[in-house]
C-alpha cells in the first residue's frame, strides 16, 4: 500500500490539520493501491500563509535567478521521469507507452517552454514618459485535473515560477501521486520554502477554500465547465483573476477529397488516444453525407485494431477510464446514443471481451449522428466517436460551431488553402490542420464555455502577471 499522508507546505512535509484519508483506486484492477490525506480550509490557510511570506522575496528575483531555478527543476525531473510515469499509469490508467512518452514527458516539455519564453519575455515597455511594468500577480491557486495530470501541473507551475509568483497546488484527488513526486522534484531542485505548496483534497474541502481565499490573487483552474462555473462564482466576492481551461466537444471536419480515408483513420486514432479522456479530443467527426458508410467502415476497422487492456501489458493502446463514476457515465451516454437512433457501428455498452475487471470501455463508433443528439452535445470523456453528415462546407462549419464549447477544432483537407479557410471560420481557440500536433510555444485555450485563459509559452506567463503604469518615469522633454 502506497501511503502519502502529508502535504508539502513551507518547504516541508507536514501532517494535515485534521487527519482524514482517501483510498486511491487503480482503475485497471479496481483495487485500492494507495492512500492520501484530504485537506481542509485550515490546511489551505497554512499553505497560503507560507506562499504569502515567500512572495515578498521571490517576486523580486531576477530573470536569471528564475531561469536557473527552472533549469534545476528540469534536471531533477530527468532523474524521476519514470517515477512520474509509473504513478500516472497506476492512478489514472494510462498505458505505459503513453504514460512515459506523453503524459510524464509533458512535464519537462512545459518547463522547457517556460524557460524559452522567459529568456526573451519583455517585462517592461516604455510609452512616451510612462514605464509599463508587468509584475507577478501574487499568490496563485492552481487546481488541476486527473486526465493529463502532469501536463496540467507543469503548464501552471512552470510559468507561475517564471513570472515570479508563489502558489498552492491542489491536484486531483483521483490521480494525486504524480503531483507528490513533482513536489519532491521541486524540493530537490531547491525551490525556496513557501514558493510552491501542495495540499491534497477534494473540491468542496480544498478547491472551494482556494478559490475563495482572500489572500489568493489568482486561480488557474482546469476541469469541467460545471466545476469551472463554481470556481468562478466562489472567486467573485474577492474579485480575483480566474483563468479557466474547461470542457470541449471538438469537431473534426473531413473534406471530400483524396485524403478522405487517411483523414478518417487519423481522426479515429486521435479520438481514442488517452482513452478519449482529453478535453480537446475530436469527438465529433463531420463527413460528406455521401461518404458516411465509407467513414463508418474505416472507423470500425480502426476500432477493431485498437488494443484495449491492462496498462502494464505490452502493446496496450487504450487503458481503462479513470473511475467507476466515469465508467457509469459513459455507459449511460452510449445507451443514450442507441436510444436516440444513432447507428451503433462498433462497441457499445459493457466491457470489452476478456476484460471482466477494471473500468474498461469498448472503443465505440456511432454513425448517422445528428448534432442535436445527446452524444453530440455532451462531453463524454471516453473512447466514443460520433460521425455526423454534412452536405457542403457551410453546413459543416455551422455544425462544428453549433456547440456551447469552443476549445479545439480539426480539419483534414488535401488542399491546404481549403483547410485554412475552414479553420478561419471555426469558433475555437485552436485548430489542427491535417493532424498537426500541439505547439508548446503557442497558446492553448478555448472560446465560449471552454474557458477564458491561455496556457503555454509566453501567453502562459502573462496569465500570472499584473500590469502597472508608472507615469513620469521619464522627464518630459521641454
Amino acid at each position: 500500500m502506497l501511503e502519502k499522508l502529508q502535504f508539502y507546505i513551507g518547504g516541508q512535509w507536514v501532517d494535515p490539520v485534521e487527519p482524514r484519508t482517501l483510498d486511491v483506486v487503480n482503475p485497471a484492477t479496481e483495487e485500492v493501491y494507495g492512500r492520501i490525506s484530504l485537506g481542509s480550509a485550515a490546511d489551505v490557510d497554512k499553505a497560503v500563509a507560507a506562499a504569502k511570506r515567500a512572495f515578498a522575496s521571490f517576486s523580486q528575483t531576477t530573470r536569471e535567478e528564475r531561469l536557473d531555478l527552472l533549469k534545476a527543476i528540469l534536471d531533477e525531473f530527468g532523474k524521476r521521469h519514470e517515477d512520474v510515469a509509473e504513478a500516472i499509469m497506476d492512478e489514472m490508467g494510462a498505458p505505459w507507452g503513453l504514460a512515459k512518452g506523453a503524459q510524464a514527458l509533458s512535464g519537462p516539455q512545459h518547463i522547457k517552454a517556460a524557460i524559452k519564453a522567459l529568456e526573451t519575455y519583455e517585462f517592461e515597455e516604455r510609452i512616451r514618459t510612462t514605464n509599463i511594468v508587468k509584475e507577478p500577480i501574487g499568490v496563485c491557486g492552481l487546481i488541476t485535473p486527473w486526465n493529463w495530470p502532469m501536463n496540467q501541473i507543469a503548464v501552471k507551475v512552470a510559468p507561475a515560477l517564471a513570472a515570479g509568483c508563489t502558489m498552492v497546488l491542489k491536484p486531483s484527488e483521483i490521480a494525486p501521486f504524480d503531483a507528490i513526486v513533482f513536489a519532491e522534484i521541486l524540493d530537490a531542485a531547491g525551490v525556496p520554502a513557501g514558493v510552491f505548496n501542495l495540499v491534497n483534497g477534494d473540491g468542496p474541502g480544498v478547491g472551494t477554500a482556494i478559490s475563495g481565499h482572500p489572500d489568493i490573487a489568482m486561480v488557474s483552474f482546469t476541469g469541467s465547465t460545471r466545476a469551472g462555473v463554481l470556481v468562478a462564482q466562489n472567486a467573485a466576492p474577492t474579485v480575483k483573476r480566474v483563468a479557466q481551461e474547461l470542457g470541449g466537444k471538438s469537431a473534426n471536419i473531413i473534406c471530400d477529397d483524396d485524403g478522405f480515408a487517411k483523414g478518417v483513420e487519423s481522426g479515429v486514432g486521435d479520438m481514442f488516444d488517452n482513452t478519449g479522456q482529453s478535453c480537446d479530443a475530436p469527438s465529433r467527426m463531420l463527413v460528406p453525407r455521401a461518404r458516411m458508410d465509407e467513414a463508418a467502415e474505416i472507423a470500425a476497422r480502426v476500432a477493431a485494431e485498437t488494443k484495449v487492456g491492462n496498462p502494464r501489458e505490452e502493446g496496450t493502446e487504450v487503458g481503462p477510464v479513470v473511475s467507476d463514476v466515469q465508467w457509469d457515465k459513459i455507459q449511460g451516454l452510449i445507451q443514450a446514443g442507441i436510444d436516440e437512433g444513432a447507428t451503433l457501428v462498433t462497441g457499445g455498452t459493457g466491457r470489452p471481451d476478456g476484460l471482466d475487471k477494471g473500468y474498461f470501455v469498448k472503443p465505440t463508433v456511432f454513425a448517422n449522428v445528428t448534432n442535436d443528439m445527446t452524444i453530440a452535445r455532451e462531453e463524454i470523456f471516453g473512447p466514443v466517436l460520433s460521425i455526423i453528415a454534412y452536405d457542403d462546407e457551410d453546413e459543416a462549419v455551422n455544425i462544428a460551431n453549433d456547440t456551447p464549447y469552443g476549445l479545439s477544432g480539426y480539419v483534414s483537407c488535401a488542399d491546404l488553402e481549403t483547410a485554412r479557410r475552414i479553420a478561419s471560420r471555426m469558433r475555437t481557440g485552436m485548430v489542427h490542420i491535417n493532424g498537426a500536433w500541439l505547439d508548446s510555444a503557442a497558446p492553448f485555450g478555448g472560446y465560449k464555455q471552454s474557458g477564458n485563459g491561455r496556457e503555454w509559452g509566453h501567453h502562459g506567463i502573462e496569465e500570472f502577471l499584473e500590469v502597472k503604469s508608472v507615469y513620469g518615469y521619464e522627464e518630459r522633454k521641454k
